[in-house]
């Protein structure tokens, strides 16, 4: 989030909230921890695919969430890989 500024306890928030709605899509069993650390870091990893596609993504919280939600998504999916 280059441009829109989400302070750290809003992004831990955000983060937190995103990381849990990718638990629940993906059916997967993680906890609090584990779900605000999926939601910041997949909204990092979400914000530099969408930079490598040359998409502009959502700003705010809004755009936060979902960012956050599709690369928690992802990270999920890229773990279960892993583990097989």
């Amino acid at each position: 989030m280059e441009n829109e500024s989400v302070g750290w306890i809003a992004a831990i928030i955000i983060g937190g909230f995103a990381g849990w709605l990718a638990e629940k899509f993906m059916n997967s069993n993680m906890g609090v921890f584990m779900n605000i650390l999926l939601g910041i870091i997949g909204a990092i990893v979400a914000n530099w695919i969408l930079s490598i596609l040359h998409i502009q993504p959502l700003s705010g919280w809004l755009g936060y969430l979902v960012t956050g939600f599709v690369g928690a998504c992802i990270l999920i999916a890229i773990g279960r890989l892993i583990r097989r």
